[in-house]
């Protein structure tokens, strides 16, 4: 299956921007990085959402190779957010950035969240990368602080993805889809289900927009042009998730 192309990352004549974003569970890159990166460069992101990044002995140069062998380079993010990592494209300008580590449960694993204020073109974007916790309370917990963290950071547009460990119709993910767009089902593009890569059959990775985004196109990447089935298989046990998106120029 060949898909309908993406629209293609532009800047508009208004200083809008038509991006594109995508997010990624790398399983901390125990699996064959060649055929990640072939998957990522593949996609064309301005920005990529990592979640499971390394964190552990040397993180910062297994990060640093991710983001050179995919085009790209690292915004924020990896072992001091607990595992989400931010990768972003030249196009992007850099405001500021945030690793917050979330609340820890005691007996389950620290979670976090890669966050950046950016800019492309004329337009201001807030970015943030997530991986919620298989445990229900915990994951819908986490979930309002992903919702509180957004209202936080002070700008009009944003975008969050992840792996969030629940599906459209548990009660994390619609926690999310009320004040948010869920890309997939505002404008659905390539598959739908993301885990496992095997044989795909759950869609437990998602990528939001706030309200004002324009979404053009969303979900996995499988038919895309440069990406092959083997290497989605070969990469990791997750699916990729990419969205086009126009965000408005700044006001």
């Amino acid at each position: 299956m060949v898909l309908t192309p993406l629209p293609d990352p532009r800047t508009e004549a208004d200083g809008s921007a038509v991006i594109r974003v995508l997010s990624y569970n790398v399983r901390s890159m125990h699996d064959d990085t060649e055929a990640l990166a072939r998957v990522v460069r593949a996609c064309a992101p301005d920005l990529v959402l990592v979640q499971e990044a390394p964190r552990f002995f040397r993180w910062r140069k297994a990060a640093a190779r991710l983001a050179k062998s995919s085009g790209l380079v690292v915004l924020s993010g990896g072992a001091t957010a607990a595992g989400p990592l931010l990768l972003c494209s030249l196009r992007v300008a850099v405001e500021r950035t945030e690793d917050v580590l979330l609340p820890l449960t005691p007996g389950l694993h620290r979670r976090g969240f890669a966050t950046a204020v950016v800019r492309i073109a004329g337009a201001r974007l807030g970015v943030l990368s997530c991986h919620l916790s298989l445990q229900r309370d915990e994951r819908l917990a986490q979930a309002e602080l992903l919702l509180e963290r957004l209202a936080a950071m002070g700008v009009e547009h944003a975008v969050a993805g992840g792996d969030l460990n629940d599906g459209p119709d548990g009660k994390a993910f619609r926690q999310l889809a009320g004040p948010l767009q869920d890309c997939r089902a505002a404008a659905p593009w390539g598959g739908e289900p993301t885990f496992p890569s095997e044989e795909p059959r759950k869609r437990i990775d998602a990528i939001f927009a706030t309200p004002g985004i324009e979404v053009l196109g969303c979900g996995a990447p499988t038919g895309l042009p440069g990406v092959s089935e083997d290497d989605l298989r070969a990469a990791t046990d997750h699916l990729p998730v990419l969205a086009a998106l126009h965000v408005p120029a700044a006001r």
